[in-house]
């Protein structure tokens, strides 16, 4: 089995989920507009930076999902879906899956924004295999803590090679996609990794390395 595996934002999606959910919950009044944009935008910049701690922004991004049921949180990511996140999507990123799905490799997106965000996304990409950051549930509803290794940077190590435990499978042939520095210790793990309109960073390493670099703008 050759896996292919991609980074979600700013690589499949030519933008954000995760900080676009931020503006999304602004533009619905259900956070408070100022101050919420004011820490979105900063851990977004810790997180170009390189700088960015996990829990400490996932504690400030899952809290609002902890204010309403799944039921309410599930219509309103539908809205999200059809006005934020489909004018993301370029047609290169669907070529790009599916030359992979052609070729039979097992598809994955390996991404540190939470599940909750980005399963519906990764459903219209037709890929099965989502590894993301997890929300921790308590009877039925999220809470603002992370439930087991977040997918993010070193994290994505470890969530990858439970995957391939739990599959019997390796990274033997596998390729991985990314635009930003933070994936750099899976992407030095993987037999081909992919720069996809690279961060500043990543665009030096990638071509100190010789990894092929890609747009799919």
């Amino acid at each position: 089995m050759t896996l292919a595996l991609f980074d979600l934002d700013n690589t499949l999606l030519s933008g954000d989920s995760d900080h676009e959910w931020g503006n999304f919950l602004i533009s619905k009044n259900l956070v408070d507009g100022p101050s919420y944009k004011a820490a979105n935008d900063a851990f977004y910049a810790q997180y170009k930076q390189g700088s960015l701690d996990i829990f400490e922004y996932s504690a400030f991004s899952f809290f609002p999902l902890t204010q309403h049921s799944m039921s309410f949180l599930n219509v309103l990511h539908e809205e999200f879906m059809d006005t934020v996140i489909l004018p993301l999507i370029r047609q290169k990123a669907i070529d790009l899956v599916e030359s992979h799905r052609a070729q039979g490799h097992t598809l994955i997106v390996i991404t540190a924004t939470n599940s909750f965000i980005t399963k519906p996304i990764v459903k219209y990409f037709g890929i099965d295999n989502l590894l993301a950051t997890e929300v921790k549930m308590v009877k039925g509803r999220f809470t603002n803590s992370i439930e087991g290794t977040p997918c993010f940077n070193s994290g994505k190590v470890t969530r990858i090679r439970q995957w391939l435990d739990e599959n019997n499978e390796s990274l033997s042939g596998s390729f991985f996609y990314s635009d930003s520095h933070n994936d750099l210790p899976l992407m030095e793990l993987v037999d081909t990794a992919i720069a996809v309109d690279p961060d500043e960073k990543l665009a030096i390493i990638a071509k100190e390395r010789g990894w092929d670099t890609i747009s799919l703008l």
